[in-house]
């Protein structure tokens, strides 16, 4: 495991890692887990799960996780190149064990650092109402809700109703 030196580690003991081959079953598994949990698996994310470096790593995206002393990793989120400077911040999931640690918060920020130093242009995201606290989350952050964006990637998904993109915070 790379671990990334940004952000700085917390009081708590979250850090970021660097995505490896040998973490491909905590991404899938992170992410199937909370999908499942309130939608259904879609083609496309069963394919992008199933073949996280084909998908996200090879084709110019990042992979991270958040992980702590104690429970190892607990987060995940990519970064996934859908142009020549466009990423789509995706699959992003804090296992329930993790919840209330700011685990999220804490992953998100450094996924956004990432695609800054990307020179994402956008950055952008799709959801669903139903993920409220995400949603919130996202909007603290510096995410808006862009009718563009939904215009233009939403059909990506059967399930989004929500599409963001980041002005900065």
């Amino acid at each position: 495991m790379t671990e990334s030196s940004t952000p700085a580690q917390t009081p708590s003991g979250l850090h970021i890692v660097e995505y490896s081959d040998d973490l491909a079953g905590h991404f899938h598994d992170i992410n199937a887990e909370w999908i499942s949990a309130m939608f259904q698996l879609e083609a496309t994310d069963r394919e992008v799960l199933q073949h996280p470096r084909a998908n996200i790593i090879d084709a110019g995206g990042v992979i991270l996780f958040v992980a702590t002393p104690d429970q190892g990793i607990v987060g995940t989120c990519a970064l996934q190149k859908t142009g020549e400077h466009s990423y789509e911040l995706t699959k992003m999931g804090v296992r329930e064990s993790a919840r209330g640690m700011q685990a999220g918060q804490f992953l998100l920020t450094a996924v956004i650092e990432r695609a800054l130093a990307l020179q994402a242009d956008p950055l952008y995201l799709l959801s669903n109402a139903r993920c409220a606290a995400a949603v919130h989350l996202y909007e603290k952050a510096g995410f808006v809700h862009d009718a563009a964006i939904m215009a233009r990637y939403g059909a990506r998904y059967a399930r989004c109703d929500v599409a963001m993109r980041y002005v900065g915070s």
